[in-house]
């Protein structure tokens, strides 16, 4: 079973990943009305939570690492959220987030299973991709 800290970092990376293709995939689905791209990105945030639970069974206790009234970062920066001032920031914003979460799932992934480190960075990839066919998009 991984260390309680390992588990901390690749369950709120999983989750973050996660969220961030939900916004994308519901941008491109109601507001673009993308629906092929937006099931590229739902298949990817699928496969990504496919990876984390292979990565994190059942035994590594993934709720119980869980700390977030006491987690240092939690109220460290302010909400950039409300900084948006178009559909295409919130877009771009999102596909950097979760890039960034997934290099961050990639690198601890190395410290418990490779396959697992090769499946995040195949995602990472696919994710830089869809944002490429995105690219018109990002700008309104």
């Amino acid at each position: 079973m991984p260390d309680r800290r390992l588990v901390r970092i690749i369950d709120a990376n999983s989750n973050r990943t996660r969220e961030a293709l939900r916004v994308v995939e519901d941008v491109l689905r109601f507001w673009h009305e993308k629906g092929a791209l937006a099931r590229r990105v739902k298949r990817e945030r699928h496969h990504v939570a496919r990876s984390c639970d292979r990565l994190l069974s059942e035994g590594s206790s993934r709720l119980g690492a869980r700390d977030t009234a006491t987690d240092p970062g939690r109220d460290s920066m302010p909400c950039t959220e409300a900084t948006r001032r178009n559909i295409g920031e919130v877009l771009l914003s999102n596909f950097r987030r979760a890039e960034e979460s997934l290099r961050v799932l990639e690198e601890t992934a190395k410290l418990v299973d490779r396959e697992s480190c090769r499946r995040f960075k195949r995602s990472r990839f696919r994710v830089y991709d869809i944002e490429k066919a995105c690219r018109s998009l990002l700008e309104k």
